[in-house]
């Protein structure tokens, strides 16, 4: 499995952006798709994940009424709409897949892609 994000970028507090996770390899079928974050210093944090195969969603606390995780099964695409952003919504965005339904375990995740960077500024 490869996981390929993209979609990070600069904005005002207020503003939004759309991530966007290509996933290639194996089927996807019975697995989730987990979107994670991480600030210089701290540790990674869980922001949404979604399953493959049916409706199921999370979304941390943080992030629920703001973001939006989706997916385009089609495409092999997941993605995260990002609205209202606020400062401390500032990280490194990276997604993340594993065999089972979503959750917010970060361990319980198999493969990761590369990391996207989103800041907001005040």
């Amino acid at each position: 499995v490869q996981l390929q994000a993209s979609g990070g970028g600069s904005v005002q507090a207020g503003g939004s952006l759309r991530l966007s996770c290509a996933a290639s390899g194996r089927t996807f079928s019975s697995s989730a798709l987990g979107w994670f974050r991480q600030v210089l210093g701290k540790g990674r944090e869980f922001v949404a994940a979604i399953s493959w195969s049916d409706d199921s969603t999370l979304y941390a606390d943080s992030v629920k009424g703001r973001f939006t995780i989706s997916r385009d099964n089609a495409k092999n695409m997941v993605y995260l709409e990002m609205n209202s952003l606020k400062p401390e919504d500032t990280a490194v965005y990276y997604c993340a897949q594993r065999w089972g339904a979503p959750t917010e375990e970060i361990i319980l995740y198999e493969y990761w892609g590369q990391g996207t960077l989103v800041t907001v500024s005040s």
